[in-house]
């Protein structure tokens, strides 16, 4: 899309160019080569341009992947966490960020805070843990 409005601008900027050239007096061969530069100028210009927004749109894709990819873990480390004995998985929030996941909350001891780092780690894409979680007393 952004290529053919591009190439639509350069056409239009070519003939408009082309046409005043052959109002001026002056031979058609000056007028020739006039276009000729122009139109080689052009299409620099519009390679440039599309160049750069492939560059810009390869690099939106691999943030979303990362996004996506930071979500599927969080999800698999909520589910994880869910399905141990002993770990109370509302009171432990989980952030993933490029494969870094936080945990925070709060867990009844010591066994349970390591045991939901290890749990955590043990998941597919995580590549570490920060363990925030703060240990208050069973009620």
């Amino acid at each position: 899309m952004m290529q053919n409005k591009s190439t639509f601008i350069a056409v239009s900027l070519l003939l408009a160019l082309g046409l005043s050239a052959c109002d001026k007096p002056g031979s058609a061969e000056k007028a020739g080569k006039k276009m000729d530069q122009v139109a080689s100028d052009t299409g620099k210009t519009v390679g440039d341009t599309v160049g750069k927004v492939e560059k810009k749109m390869t690099e939106q894709g691999e943030k979303t992947a990362q996004v996506f990819d930071d979500t599927e873990i969080t999800a698999k480390v909520k589910a994880e966490l869910m399905g141990e004995p002993g770990l109370k998985s509302m009171q432990i929030s989980v952030d993933t960020i490029k494969g870094v996941v936080t945990l925070s909350g709060t867990v009844d001891s010591k066994a349970n805070s390591d045991k939901a780092r290890a749990r955590t780690m043990a998941i597919s894409g995580v590549k570490d843990v920060t363990n925030q979680l703060v240990i208050t007393a069973s009620k």
